[in-house]
């Protein structure tokens, strides 16, 4: 029992000591805020809006789970290419920006009744009517394809080169800061004692602020940044909130997104089942059942649609990248989400704070993002074998690979920027990638079962 004790983390039921909890929440922000932001910056949404919208929908989601699945909702990147196009289609050409949200909105609200309507499926045939449809064969390599299409994203971030038109020095300079951070957070998550090993998604950046603190003072390369044109001025002011328009054009457009990321959110329950119950296991502690509450997330993600949707911010999911940060620091706790989504709504009314964390250098993110999305990727590899899938077997291994290709070669390829195109319509890489997944291993389930019977 001592050893069972000594064990560093916490359940989703459990809850850290305030101050704690309080570190743990402002790590959870860090980890979301990048990519959340980004989604603002390249739809055109209210960046203080947005950010408000995440933490609103947030606890809506804890609410209707009963704090029971310990996720966080933020901005999707799924729903960017839906969501811009919309915005800058002629139709709305002589429309006023905050005229653009509200017709997005209406799509973004109708999509939430998507996933609500998916979740509800689920709950009534079961979870292992879903586990035939979505096996971990095809739930793992999702994962995968979900962290590794990142790759790139982060490796841009890492070197500051975002263009052909980079400055070596400050791109030598970056390399400087993002391997100062990641080697520190690493460090610091397999080596620190206790309370310390917790915080490294803290720590890291830290490190590589005052690295770039250091660059800043001997080279005058200066790579902390200000915010673009921000929503807001002063030090404090509401975010604006807008009200939804009806459009079936924006519902035609925005919806039919919501079913290609059934599997991702799939994909998310179990990499969280994996990892939770480790966890709980090694304490000695119950089994938390989170595999079962798929249609109950995807009811949740549902709802966090909905009411980001009522207020003015884009499209959410379940992050990646928060799960990654939960996995490496032992620390499900549903209240540290809780005072994670406060605190997010709480600096999207200050100006100031904002502009403090999104200061923060793109090669302190980059760094981050290096360890984070790959993390993501290794939980996919977790689910095949926490699952016991089998490497060796010829249709298990056309399964993955299929969605592996699919998913990282649509996504990679300049010619599939605006998806994969097939038969007049153009279908994301991973949602494509998904979508050929189960068909696939559907069919070869069918024709097993055909050719055995005879």
């Amino acid at each position: 029992m001592a050893d069972k004790n000594q064990i560093i983390g916490y359940l989703p039921d459990e809850k850290p000591s305030i101050w704690k909890l309080i570190l743990y929440a402002v790590q959870q922000v860090i980890v979301m805020f990048p990519a959340t932001v980004a989604v603002a910056l390249i739809t055109g949404f209210h960046i203080s809006t947005t950010i408000f919208a995440s933490g609103l929908a947030t606890l809506c989601f804890i609410l209707v789970t009963k704090g029971q699945i310990p996720l966080y909702y933020g901005s999707s990147f799924s729903y960017i290419a839906a969501i811009s196009a919309l915005m800058a289609s002629e139709a709305l050409s002589g429309s006023s920006l905050n005229e653009k949200i509200a017709v997005a909105q209406f799509g973004i609200v109708m999509s939430g009744f998507v996933s609500i309507a998916a979740g509800i499926i689920v709950n009534f045939f079961g979870r292992e009517t879903i586990e035939k449809i979505l096996p971990a064969s095809i739930t793992g390599p999702i994962a995968i394809v979900i962290g590794l299409s990142l790759a790139a994203v982060a490796m841009q971030d890492a070197a500051l080169i975002h263009d052909s038109d980079f400055l070596q020095l400050e791109s030598s300079m970056a390399w400087i800061i993002s391997l100062s951070t990641l080697i520190s957070t690493i460090i610091f998550s397999i080596y620190l004692k206790g309370f310390w090993r917790q915080i490294p998604l803290l720590l890291g950046p830290l490190v590589g602020c005052i690295v770039a603190f250091i660059i800043r003072a001997a080279t005058g390369v200066d790579l902390f940044r200000s915010l673009p044109e921000a929503a807001n001025t002063g030090i404090f002011a509401l975010p604006i909130f807008t009200l939804p328009k009806p459009s079936l054009k924006a519902a035609l457009a925005i919806m039919p997104i919501a079913i290609a990321t059934i599997p991702e959110s799939t994909a998310h329950i179990f990499q969280l089942d994996v990892y939770v119950n480790d966890l709980a296991k090694k304490k000695g502690a119950k089994r938390y059942p989170l595999a079962d509450k798929l249609g109950l997330n995807l009811i949740g993600d549902g709802i966090g649609d909905i009411v980001a949707g009522m207020i003015g911010g884009p499209a959410g999911t379940n992050y990646g990248e928060n799960i990654s940060a939960m996995a490496i620091t032992k620390v499900f706790s549903v209240p540290v989400l809780i005072a994670a989504a406060i605190l997010a709504m709480v600096i999207s009314c200050f100006t100031p704070l904002i502009n403090a964390i999104y200061s923060l250098p793109l090669p302190v993110i980059g760094g981050l993002e290096i360890y984070l999305f790959g993390a993501i990727a290794v939980q996919g590899v977790a689910i095949m074998i926490d699952r016991k899938v089998d490497m060796f077997s010829a249709k298990d291994i056309a399964v993955i690979a299929t969605i592996l290709i699919i998913g990282l070669g649509g996504h990679f390829s300049p010619f599939f920027a605006e998806g994969i195109p097939f038969f007049g319509i153009n279908v994301p890489a991973i949602a494509g990638a998904a979508i050929f997944g189960i068909l696939l291993n559907l069919f070869l389930n069918i024709l097993d079962k055909l050719i055995r019977s005879k």
